[in-house]
């Protein structure tokens, strides 16, 4: 099978696909190293040390030749010449890859020249698209290394610092030298280049009269000719999309017309007269737009550079004036025609989306028409993002700035997006498809095609012998059984056969044989629809240009979020980040980890906003709902009742007056008209629309991270609700104003509801963000370590309501279960019962649950704990007279002088009414918290009850007790207290024993000091006295309980029997007693003793009735009822 130099030897196929390969990695290099040398904080460190300045400036006047000799100059980089070497080697060595590919680029050019090769676009596809990406990458790299800046300084810096380190330059720096000197013009040079390559050239960009017309057409002609629609024919609509030239039918429009203009640049000597087909096609490209893209943002304004060019050349005017006419018409017309196609390509992209969805067997026969619709919407996108920014060329002619601002961009790119997802998820009946069609049907036309050829040379017999052979042989138990499939080997096969088949006096010519063309076009298209669908949709719908139109990607996500009627397709620029990665390339790895980056930082800014506006939006309904729901709250009936009774009255002046009934709850949601948008219908479309974009997609993968949208939701929901739990007790420190807990409760409730509606919108678990909101508003501080409500209110129920219990003018109520306010005071500015009683207590037990109880309790105890620790001090003061006071009980008169003797007998009683209150404010608190359990918990807590009640006496008595406190069961000693006490046990056991029995026997016998207070008098109707000294019998009670448990004699009873008889004794002398002023509430006193058996779990009745006489109580009851009759 020997072959002549000029076909099989010369592997044109193979040199083009590598060639074209490594262009594309060069042309990353060499963009970044533009971009690093135009970024301060990126560029090489000495291009901009002020100690090269003139070291450089020197070398950029001399390149290439620098005169080594004038050591003055160019001492500074002698003194760092090994740091330059290593840090400019990369970037020197780009410049050489980059001369590397410049001669085997113009060889493989000369080459094909020299072979005569036959392009024709609609037959040897690869052939000519190969070429034609050659002679584009070329120039290109040409173009863009004329625009890297310092690379004069580069390369002169270290070729200086090579030849001080190694004695000699560098042996590539002479060309590379040349070669930049004669790129300081590249269009010149370039021009002048391709000469000899013009006529090659020019027949491949002819050949595209066949197909680039047919792909710039306007959208009303689309529209004419139902242009992407599956459903004008319905007969047809399983019919297999099929035409001769399948692989142009999805060529992206923006690369064709990158070939037109470059390579009609390149050969602008060839057509200086107008009415050929070569100036028809270079007349509707420059129609197009005014700039293309080079490589990525950089972009050319071809317009003027043709114009020079054509000027440059005699009896070219006219060429000149096409050139100036279709760059106006291009700046005023292109625009529009522009955004007429978006605007038929997103209903057609609606279109299939719709009908695949329903129906993704017809995937099979007509995925050309998913790949051109990508392939257009694509060309329309870049080019709208490449003349978004673009700076206009020189002409009188203006734009139609409404014509770039386009908000409806989201929903094409959105459709873009679901088309892609259909594909890969249904890449399986694309296999089997495609697969039974290849072995079904092109084998066979191929096989015939084959068989009647004429002239058919070895070479080529067995290439198109294997290509029936093996699509021959494909089943579909291959792709039931999951086995990989590769057809790069056919596919190549096929370009190069189109290399023999294309070049001068071949045996079997390609243009005689079109049938033979077009079937195996279709063929390679119908083997990429099985192992090369990725990559298709790469090819057709990458978007990675955005990747590098940061500002314009941002801009268009703002406008979708500030416009409701697109949010719902907002989920698409999170979707085109992972698109990022694909622009970068093996040949510049670095690059990967900064485009990776901006790909992870730009899908979390997007998904982040995302999050953001749709809390935004609930926050807003959350804050309606709460003001409607406010409404429904008790106070605010207060002007209807008013209404109500003005009403009734009949004088003349109110007959007069027009009373105006105020506006009722649920007023508002009456509606007129169906018509009539309301506030809360904006927010609910604009929530229900943004909610589709976050449950569009579960997950999204970029760069090997998984971003999942809803959990962005929800954690902008959970620190929303966290914040809104808050703020809605309206606390202001400085005037102690706070909600009062049902009201917060209330709206709590509110706000969950709304939340809760959520999940009708999103898949989302919104009980999740109640636990862990709720749960931390039941801790001290949240997981960001700001205030909770259980906080909150714990210090305001400590320093301000029951600080201001002890002024006298709030008392605390047993027949009210409630602290009520004895009289009205502007200073007060609170309602204590407006926040004590059983309502609200239950409210802020259901606000704070049992963890927030728990801490509310331990509050309470330090408090009771300071307390206590200051009447230890007090006994401790007094402990030789209430020594002997303890032991002379039964003797009247050694007990009166020892009384006068004892110190601070007043701060004593004034400290146990403290602790009295606050133990009774927590007796309220536990029986809110165990009602509210009993409600949510029955089960549960009817069984730490039974737990309770049937505990034997022993070690976990302790624990159950516990238990039960949590649960707000009353214990008969008290857990929280006796935990709270024994921090303060001293190390001498008894001494503090001791103590704790004197200070028993303190508060006996100075009980009969709170006969002469006048705030002493129990009112009946509050089962209390006003000074709230009645209290003092669960001080007495919970600290004795506490104490003398903690320690540990079991004695608990014997020392309340103790302070029985002393108090008893005491009070009893209060009778013999002839000062008014001494004895003024003297009965008042006397029911505190019955208070304090009745409130003890280890006093009887009948101990009191040995101590006390129960008529002296019976008259006493009688006495105060009769009094406050």
């Amino acid at each position: 099978m020997s072959r002549s130099m000029t076909q099989a030897q010369q592997k044109l196929a193979e040199k083009l696909s590598i060639i074209n390969e490594r262009g594309i990695g060069m042309l990353t290099r060499i963009y970044n190293i533009k971009k690093a040398c135009q970024d301060s904080k990126s560029k090489p460190s000495f291009l901009s040390d002020r100690s090269l300045e003139s070291s450089i400036k020197f070398i950029v006047r001399k390149f290439p030749n620098v005169d080594k000799s004038n050591h003055k100059e160019l001492n500074p980089v002698t003194m760092i010449k090994s740091d330059i070497v290593k840090s400019l080697s990369l970037y020197y060595f780009t410049f050489v890859d980059l001369l590397d590919f410049k001669d085997h680029a113009q060889e493989l050019l000369t080459t094909m020249d020299a072979c005569g090769v036959y392009f024709d676009i609609t037959n040897n596809f690869d052939l000519t698209k190969g070429y034609l990406d050659l002679v584009v990458t070329y120039t290109t790299l040409m173009l863009l290394l004329a625009r890297v800046e310092d690379r004069k300084a580069v390369l002169g810096l270290y070729n200086y610092a090579y030849e001080m380190v190694n004695g000699s330059s560098d042996p590539h720096f002479p060309r590379l030298g040349q070669m930049i000197i004669d790129y300081e013009h590249p269009l010149k040079k370039l021009c002048e280049e391709f000469v000899p390559h013009s006529n090659l050239v020019i027949s491949a960009l002819t050949s595209l009269q066949l197909v680039y017309p047919r792909r710039n057409l306007t959208a009303d002609k689309w529209r004419a000719h139902n242009m992407l629609s599956l459903v004008t024919t319905p007969a047809h609509m399983l019919n297999p999309a099929q035409c001769d030239t399948m692989p142009c039918e999805y060529l992206s429009l923006d690369v064709m017309e990158r070939w037109l203009v470059l390579g009609f640049m390149l050969c602008y000597q060839k057509i200086t007269q107008p009415g050929t087909p070569q100036t028809e096609l270079l007349r509707q490209v420059l129609q197009s737009s005014w700039c293309i893209t080079l490589f990525r943002d950089e972009v050319l304004l071809h317009h003027k550079h043709l114009e020079s060019l054509f000027e440059s050349v005699k009896g070219a005017g006219k060429m000149v004036s096409l050139v100036k006419e279709c760059c106006s018409t291009a700046i005023t017309t292109a625009g529009g025609i522009r955004k007429e196609r978006r605007k038929y390509l997103r209903t057609s992209l609606k279109e299939l989306s719709l009908i695949l969805t329903d129906q993704p067997g017809l995937l099979g026969p007509k995925v050309l028409y998913v790949f051109m619709a990508l392939s257009f919407a694509r060309d329309e996108v870049q080019w709208l993002v490449r003349h978004y920014e673009a700076p206009l060329p020189r002409s009188k002619a203006r734009p139609n700035t409404e014509d770039f601002e386009d908000r409806q961009l989201p929903e094409l790119l959105f459709h873009m997006e679901e088309l892609r997802a259909l594909v890969r998820k249904y890449n399986q009946v694309l296999q089997r498809y495609y697969i039974q069609y290849l072995s079904g049907f092109d084998a066979i036309v191929l096989n015939n095609l084959v068989q009647n050829l004429a002239v058919c040379p070895e070479d080529e017999s067995f290439m198109l012998s294997s290509f029936v052979s093996t699509i021959q042989s494909l089943s579909v138990k291959q792709v039931e059984e999951g086995e990989l499939f590769d057809f790069r080997g056919i596919r190549l096969d096929w370009f190069r056969l189109q290399t023999y088949t294309s070049v001068n006096k071949a045996a079997l010519a390609l243009k005689e044989h079109g049938d033979l063309a077009k079937t195996l076009n279709t063929i390679c298209y119908h083997t990429k629809m099985v192992d090369f669908l990725d990559e298709m949709l790469v090819e057709t719908s990458d978007l990675s240009i955005f990747c590098h139109y940061n500002r314009c990607f941002e801009s268009f996500f703002r406008q979708c979020l500030d416009m409701p009627s697109q949010s719902r397709y907002i989920i698409a620029f999170p979707l085109i980040c992972s698109h990022f990665l694909n622009c970068t390339h093996d040949l510049c790895p670095e690059e990967r980890h900064h485009v990776g980056d901006r790909s992870l930082s730009a899908v979390n800014l997007f998904l982040d906003e995302m999050a953001k506006e749709a809390k935004n939006i609930v926050t807003n309904i959350c804050s309606i709902h709460c003001a409607l729901n406010d409404k429904l709250l008790p106070k605010n009936c207060v002007a209807a009742i008013a209404f109500q009774q003005a009403k009734k009255k009949k004088n003349k002046d109110m007959r007069n007056k027009a009373l105006q009934e105020p506006e009722k709850p649920g007023e508002e949601s009456k509606r007129k008209t169906r018509e009539e948008f309301t506030e809360m219908d904006k927010y609910h479309m604009e929530l229900t629309e943004l909610c589709y974009a976050i449950n569009y997609t579960a997950s999204i993968e970029v760069w090997d991270h998984v971003f999942a949208p809803r959990e962005y939701f929800i954690s902008h929901l959970e620190a929303r609700f966290n914040k809104a739990v808050v703020g809605m007790m309206m606390h202001n420190p400085e005037s102690n104003e706070i909600a009062k807990p049902s009201e917060l409760l209330s709206s709590v409730r509110t706000y969950m509801s709304v939340l809760q509606s959520i999940e009708n919108y999103v898949h989302i678990d919104i009980t999740r963000v109640f636990n862990n909101v709720l749960l931390q508003q039941t801790q001290p501080l949240d997981s960001h370590g700001e205030k909770t409500v259980t906080n909150i209110y714990t210090n305001w129920y400590l320093e301000v309501l029951l600080r201001q219990v002890s002024t006298g003018n709030i008392c605390y109520s047993p027949n009210h279960k409630a602290f009520v306010s004895l009289s009205p005071d502007a200073q007060l500015q609170i309602n204590a019962e407006e926040y004590s009683d059983v309502t609200e207590l239950q409210a802020l037990s259901e606000l704070l649950g049992p963890y927030g109880m728990k801490f509310l309790n331990e509050s309470l105890m330090w408090h009771i704990s300071s307390q206590v620790s200051e009447l230890k001090k007090l006994v401790t003061l007094n402990k030789d007279v209430l020594s002997a006071l303890r032991t002379h009980f039964d003797k009247p008169v050694e007990m009166s002088d020892l009384f006068r003797r004892l110190r601070n007998v007043d701060n004593v009683i004034q400290r146990m009414t403290i602790v009295g209150v606050i133990l009774a404010f927590r007796s309220l608190a536990q029986d809110a918290l165990s009602d509210v359990l009993s409600r949510r918990i029955p089960f549960l807590h009817s069984s730490i009850v039974d737990f309770r009640e049937h505990v034997p006496a022993g070690k976990e008595t302790e624990i159950i007790n516990e238990m039960a406190s949590a649960a707000g069961l009353a214990c008969d000693i008290d857990p929280a207290l006796v935990s709270a006490l024994k921090q303060q046990k001293s190390e001498n056991v008894e001494d503090d024993y001791r103590i704790s029995c004197l200070l028993m026997v303190f508060v006996a016998v100075a009980m009969p000091v709170l006969a002469k207070s006048e705030a002493s008098f129990y009112k009946a109707y509050l089962e209390g006295n006003a000074n709230n000294s009645h209290c003092i019998a669960k001080a007495v009670n919970g600290i004795a309980g506490a104490l003398f448990t903690i320690h540990g004699k079991g004695d608990v009873e014997d020392r309340l029997k103790e302070f029985l008889a002393l108090a008893s004794s005491s009070l009893l002398k209060l009778g013999q007693e002839t000062d008014k002023l001494v004895i003024r509430n003297r009965e008042s006193v006397y029911l505190l003793l019955d208070q304090i058996v009745q409130e003890s779990p280890f006093l009887t009745m009948d101990l009191l009735e040995s101590c006390f006489p129960f008529v002296l109580l019976r008259n006493a009851y009688h006495a105060v009822y009769k009094k406050q009759d």
